[in-house]
């Protein structure tokens, strides 16, 4: 279980490349034991906050600390406290699942029995006890996913960052893959993991959404969603381009999405029924066979999220904002 205590802090911490703000003065804290979600977009700034936290980059401003070490003073410290899996598969398919592991212990500090030890952990963990010779490059994406997992635990980090683990994985591996994040979270690990998955998002404590390297939401799951305040509906209708641009001429509508085969409509909370909203939608000649209230999911609530606040124009990132 989760404690009170913050592992991970982070104040005002910001990144620029030139012109470009890619973490724009991010401020949370992740405790221990917790397992945290880092959400959004592809270039939201989600893999740049996490190689500045594994100390792999420097900040631009703004303070950070891992395992009480700070990034930018002390990022041999920090690498050497921590677990880390990034988004693309980090082992060497030439080598075999054992010469991996043996590799990656070595860089770890670990060697002898301690190593030996370890190595079955990892064999047990991606399910090759019994391929430990096997090459690394013939393993399926899951398996490999794994083992990359396995080699990045060796050293018993108390803080694990996966970035994207699951890119790529078929859903019943990613459901497993989450069965052995949370068991370990059991134990007292602290992860930070980032996905652009949003129902993985569920198996997460806390989840931090990130638009545009800007933070825009921090909290649970479930309180993320009630957050939005507004009424939803869900529209079939067979012509889904031309049927958005004019709903969004409704009064109080506040956003359409593509959701499927089907539109959902965010109105002003109490503003409409299905069936007065129906009548607005039938008004302005939009084909629609059904309008239904719909559930609030989390990607309808990102959706929204980002939807307040739209990408800078150049002059504006020219200046440094986003």
């Amino acid at each position: 279980m989760p404690t009170l205590d913050p592992i991970i802090t982070l104040t005002e911490l910001t990144k620029r490349f030139g012109h470009f703000t890619a973490v724009d003065r991010l401020s949370l804290s992740v405790h221990q034991g917790e397992i945290f979600g880092f959400l959004g977009p592809n270039g939201a700034g989600k893999s740049t906050t996490i190689r500045m936290l594994c100390g792999i980059l420097s900040s631009s401003s703004g303070t950070a600390t891992v395992g009480g070490f700070d990034i930018n003073r002390e990022p041999e410290q920090v690498r050497q406290s921590i677990g880390y899996m990034s988004q693309r598969f980090s082992l060497y398919k030439d080598l075999t699942v054992s010469e991996n592991i043996r590799f990656f212990g070595g860089v770890y500090g670990l060697s002898g029995r301690s190593l030996e030890d370890r190595m079955q952990v990892a064999l047990r963990l991606s399910g090759l006890e019994d391929a430990s010779t096997t090459m690394t490059g013939n393993l399926s994406g899951a398996i490999q996913q794994r083992l990359a997992l396995g080699c990045a635990i060796l050293h018993q980090p108390r803080i694990l960052f996966l970035d994207e683990p699951t890119s790529g994985v078929d859903p019943v591996s990613r459901r497993r893959f989450w069965d052995v994040i949370q068991n370990m979270a059991s134990q007292g690990v602290t992860i930070l993991v980032t996905t652009h998955f949003l129902d993985e998002a569920e198996f997460c404590g806390r989840i931090g959404l990130i638009n545009n390297g800007k933070l825009v939401a921090l909290d649970t799951p479930t309180a993320v969603k009630h957050a939005l305040s507004e009424d939803l509906f869900e529209v079939a209708t067979p012509e889904l381009t031309r049927s958005a641009t004019l709903l969004r001429t409704i009064p109080g509508v506040l956003g359409v999405s593509c959701f499927g085969a089907r539109l959902h409509v965010f109105c002003d909370r109490n503003r409409y029924t299905h069936l007065t909203l129906a009548n607005a939608i039938q008004q302005i000649g939009i084909p629609a066979s059904s309008v239904i209230p719909a559930t609030i999911t989390l990607e309808d609530a990102f959706v929204r999220l980002v939807e307040e606040r739209p990408r800078p124009s150049p002059s504006e990132s020219a200046g440094g904002a986003v």
